[in-house]
């Protein structure tokens, strides 16, 4: 099958629209002090890689779908990478805000317990010392 190097303009949109997603997300996290996990990222986008070389050699000798010869997608694959590195930024981000949010709600509770141990034991102490 010959790799034409001819392809949809749309392709570039989605590309870039990934890899600047990935890149603004990166930029956000880096300034609010998180590890940018380079390391992480190069080899989860070479597994995802991995795993969907596999899926479409499987899906094109099974005639789950087929390219018409010479309309193979070149940019396919750096898009799938892309796509890749910006789903794990998106989690990371996520994972983020919802462990500051859960450590605020956990800060939250223990106050709301203090202050009500705090309550409790002036109130008894209040009644057991007037008598």
């Amino acid at each position: 099958m010959p790799l034409v190097f001819d392809f949809n303009p749309n392709w570039f949109l989605i590309f870039f629209a990934f890899l600047g997603a990935w890149a603004v997300l990166m930029i956000i996290r880096k300034r609010n002090g998180k590890k940018s996990g380079v390391k992480e990222q190069v080899y989860l986008a070479m597994a995802g890689l991995f795993s969907l070389v596999l899926m479409e050699l499987f899906a094109t000798q099974s005639n789950l779908w087929h390219y018409i010869p010479g309309d193979w997608p070149v940019i396919l694959w750096p898009t799938y990478v892309a796509a890749i590195l910006f789903g794990y930024q998106l989690l990371r981000f996520i994972e983020e805000r919802l462990a500051v949010k859960a450590v605020s709600m956990r800060q939250k509770k223990a106050y709301l317990s203090a202050n009500l141990l705090r309550f409790l034991l002036n109130f008894f102490l209040h009644f057991t010392l007037q008598k």
